[in-house]
């Protein structure tokens, strides 16, 4: 088989890990979390260790924090007084990452610089446990790199190549799942399909659902949407779509929002306050 057909296989396959890894985390499908987390350690995605995503996520689960680019750590948006004082060709690349195409081809490189740009900070500040994450998680890659060369018929670069695109079909999903509005609990999209992607990410989809029972099982979620439709609709103030090609057609290559947080801060905070 062609290396370009493998790549093409493995993309959709290490988007599946990361879904998975998201249910693991939020605590499927065993009851001891230990187990959860042993099962889905192997970093299979590459660019980001797996407790750290799981302690970033759980942080991001506060809904009334969704969206601020300080106390969500997995907001795309940032500061008024910060996106005032980046450079033009910064604010280019961040307009181009809000839109779908960008967020696909940018948005795993940008993502994964300003991750490790935060965590260094955090580094720095003390927190060493995060450093320790990072040492397993970079010797757990070279052992995955290593098998693979030895025994696979992938060049570890293309295996890299299929996380990057991995991470960026994944995106899609990430893309379009929160708004920046000022009630929290319209932050939150719902997409109603039962499409392919609808089951690479594990119906997160439904995602305004998924922020109001995070610990419900993925495949419950859909019924239990269906139950309770009109009820998330009129929660999340409308904020739908009917499928992820309306979101292509719609947001392919324009922006879907500005970059600049649109909501008022409550109160002012350092940029380091994460």
């Amino acid at each position: 088989m062609p290396d370009v057909a493998r790549v093409l296989l493995l993309i959709p396959a290490i988007t599946l890990h990361s879904s998975l890894q998201h249910e693991f985390l939020h605590g499927h499908p065993f009851r001891n979390q230990k187990t959860n987390d042993l099962l889905i350690t192997p970093p299979i995605g590459v660019l980001v260790p797996y407790q750290r995503f799981k302690s970033c996520h759980l942080t991001h689960h506060i809904n009334e924090n969704i969206t601020d680019p300080y106390d969500d750590p997995e907001s795309y948006y940032l500061d008024r007084d910060v996106w005032v004082a980046i450079p033009g060709w910064l604010k280019a690349l961040l307009v181009a990452n809000n839109t779908l195409a960008g967020r696909m081809t940018l948005g795993p490189m940008l993502a994964t610089v300003g991750f490790l740009r935060s965590e260094n900070r955090r580094i720095r500040n003390g927190d060493r446990s995060i450093l320790t994450v990072w040492l397993r998680h970079i010797l757990a890659v070279a052992l995955l790199f290593m098998l693979i060369a030895r025994f696979g018929s992938l060049h570890p670069a293309a295996y890299f190549i299929a996380a990057y695109l991995g991470m960026g079909l994944l995106m899609v999903r990430s893309f379009i799942e929160h708004q920046a509005v000022e009630k929290a609990n319209q932050r939150s999209v719902i997409i109603e399909t039962s499409g392919p992607l609808s089951l690479l990410f594990l119906n997160n989809n439904y995602h305004s659902v998924h922020h109001a029972y995070p610990s419900l099982a993925w495949y419950r979620i859909p019924a239990f949407f269906r139950e309770n439709r009109s009820r998330f609709l009129r929660m999340n103030g409308g904020y739908r779509f009917e499928s992820y090609w309306e979101v292509f057609r719609r947001f392919g290559f324009r922006p879907k929002e500005p970059v600049a947080w649109p909501i008022q801060a409550r109160r002012k905070r350092r940029s380091d306050a994460k």
